[in-house]
């Protein structure tokens, strides 16, 4: 019994140990990374401290949604049963021709407000997909046109879609009921209220657009992204040049505890190695504008296994995001309407949380109104300095008489956001003395009068080769 003891001593012993080992390595450990970071200025003397203009006046207010129009727009739509691609495109009161007239008919008292600045305009076309057997099939996108005032930037565009279409569990069936509240009537309402926010203030003469807005609702989503992939073509028909595309696709829900939570905005980081696309940018800018409170950077293009009417923008190298609600419910997506084991399937309103969708509205909003004030970015921004104690950073933009300057930007490498190194009065070359450029990314914006910022383009680096050794001599 007395050895018996001594072992269980010895083990309570060890344990004891052990566990104040890991205890006080693990106080180590925390201590380490809390400790203030060893190393040194950069630049030395401080970097410049510039004065930065206000972002621009007369925010879109959240009292000024219209909780109840886009409520009214969803329930039009699932009444028409279904609204999948391959459903009646003639029938007025059933499939996706039902969900086409309603949209119209609310864009069309949109434009009535809007002393007619704000032109309606259905976009009919064909397209083929495995989802419609491999035949071309008629589709329909509806938009809503709202030209931008400055002769230099009127032929840039700025883009807020939602898609129209739903689709039942089998994407196949044209006859299964496919109410589609959430997916995605909800973005549609988003779309659509953004043209009533952002033509009704024009209207009002509270402020005009300098770039061009583009209000949309795409079909065929959920057939393989039909609409959408139409849209880029018809953008370059136009001759636009595309400022930013924001994709509003499942934004109706947040049936999470401490609702409303905030959306989840997607950017893919392109093809490159240092997450700088112009999604990326686009993403980092409308969270800069709506806040960090409203707004959750997720940085990979889309949810996994999944697709969005942002990806074909995207992957034609423009920058296009995707705004989706916090936490998605499977059960209400993409699902036949029915009850199996006491569970509920189905696309119902009843699931939609009006105050979130309303936030979410008032965030697309805002960004669209401060980035269409903005002045066109910079270009063909280079970064040079390579070896030496100073980077420079150069950069052209056509002359812009509303153009205040602009803002030269860094971020750690290790860092998702830029913040303001200095600002420069007019294009061409700034050195950022004592400030090396292997530590940090560099970017370059506009900036207007009126406070609006362009979005971000980073700077290109100096590409130096590697040396090697000659074939042969290794």
């Amino acid at each position: 019994m007395a050895k018996r003891k001594n072992k269980l001593g010895g083990k309570f012993f060890k344990t004891a140990l052990l566990a104040a080992l890991v205890l006080a390595f693990g106080g180590i450990a925390a201590e380490a990374q809390t400790a203030k970071p060893r190393d040194p200025a950069e630049p030395a003397q401080g970097k410049p401290q510039p004065k930065s203009l206000p972002r621009p006046a007369g925010r879109v207010a959240r009292t000024t949604v219209d909780e109840k129009s886009m409520r009214a727009l969803i329930a039009k739509l699932v009444a028409c049963g279904t609204r999948l691609t391959l459903s009646s495109w003639t029938d007025a009161k059933r499939g996706a021709g039902c969900g086409r007239d309603a949209i119209v008919a609310r864009l069309n008292e949109i434009a009535k407000d809007s002393n007619g600045k704000l032109q309606v305009v259905v976009d009919k076309f064909e397209s083929t997909s495995a989802r419609t057997s491999d035949k071309a099939i008629p589709l329909e996108n509806v938009y809503a046109i709202l030209p931008g005032s400055d002769p230099k930037l009127a032929k840039t565009i700025f883009i807020v879609s939602g898609h129209f279409d739903s689709r039942p569990s089998n994407v196949m069936d044209p006859e299964a009921d496919a109410p589609g509240a959430d997916d995605d009537g909800s973005g549609v309402a988003v779309s659509v209220e953004c043209a009533r926010l952002l033509s009704k203030a024009g209207a009002n003469g509270r402020g005009t657009y300098r770039a061009t807005i583009l209000f949309v609702a795409v079909s065929g989503e959920e057939q393989g992204l039909l609409g959408s992939t139409h849209l880029v073509d018809w953008v370059k028909q136009q001759g636009y040049t595309m400022g930013g595309m924001l994709d509003d696709d499942i934004v109706g829900a947040d049936p999470a505890a401490g609702a409303p939570h905030r959306v989840r905005l997607f950017s893919g980081n392109g093809e490159i190695d240092d997450a700088d696309s112009p999604s990326r940018e686009l993403a980092r800018a409308v969270e800069e504008i709506d806040g960090r409170s409203a707004i959750r950077l997720i940085f990979r293009v889309d949810r996994y296994g999944r697709g969005g009417d942002h990806y074909p923008f995207y992957k034609a190298g423009l920058p296009a995001v995707r705004f989706t609600e916090p936490l998605e419910d499977y059960n209400h997506q993409h699902q036949t309407p029915r009850t199996e084991n006491g569970i509920e399937y189905g696309d119902f309103e009843k699931y939609l949380n009006f105050t979130f969708m309303g936030d979410v509205a008032r965030d697309n909003a805002e960004a669209l109104r401060q980035l269409a004030l903005a002045p066109a970015p910079p270009t063909s921004a280079r970064l040079t300095g390579a070896v030496t104690p100073h980077a420079k950073v150069s950069w052209a933009a056509e002359e812009d008489a509303e153009r205040a300057g602009f803002e030269i930007l860094w971020r750690e490498t290790s860092e998702p956001r830029w913040t303001v190194y200095d600002f420069a009065a007019s294009p061409g070359e700034t050195v950022l003395k004592g400030v090396s450029t292997d530590n940090h990314f560099f970017a370059v914006r506009s900036v207007g009068k009126n406070g609006a910022r362009s979005i971000a383009v980073p700077t290109e680096m100096e590409r130096r080769p590697t040396p090697q050794p000659a074939p042969g001599k290794q």
